[in-house]
């Protein structure tokens, strides 16, 4: 049974080296300059970079698993500096509940499910 927490606080140097590894160079990841005259106000996390973090955390504990399949949903942005907490529960066999929330206000910025098999 898989039952995880941590905490993690995202930097633009994350942002940076996913847009360089994804190719996903937008703006809104990467261009603090560009990101103060929108209404975010700062840069904005990558959906699977986040996601990234969970998949490392099940990989930490257990190398063997792989994902069969997934499905996430971003209600809310994850900012560079801000605190996010990560969690990762095994509620039904192979199954796993994955959520990330802000530290600061509790808002849900992952919401998802991963099957995984050995």
């Amino acid at each position: 049974m898989i039952d995880l927490t941590e905490v993690w606080t995202p930097t633009q140097g994350d942002f940076d080296a996913f847009a360089r590894v994804s190719g996903d160079d937008n703006a809104i990841h990467v261009d603090p300059a560009f990101c103060a005259a929108t209404t975010f106000g700062r840069t904005v996390s990558h959906g699977m970079l986040i996601y990234s973090k969970l998949w490392g955390m099940v990989r930490r504990i257990d190398p063997s698993l792989r994902q069969v399949s997934q499905q996430m949903m971003f209600p809310n942005p994850a900012f560079t500096g801000e605190e996010l907490q990560l969690k990762i529960t095994e509620e039904r066999p192979n199954i796993l509940t994955m959520r990330v929330t802000r530290s600061a206000d509790g808002a849900e910025c992952l919401i998802g499910e991963a099957e995984v098999t050995c």
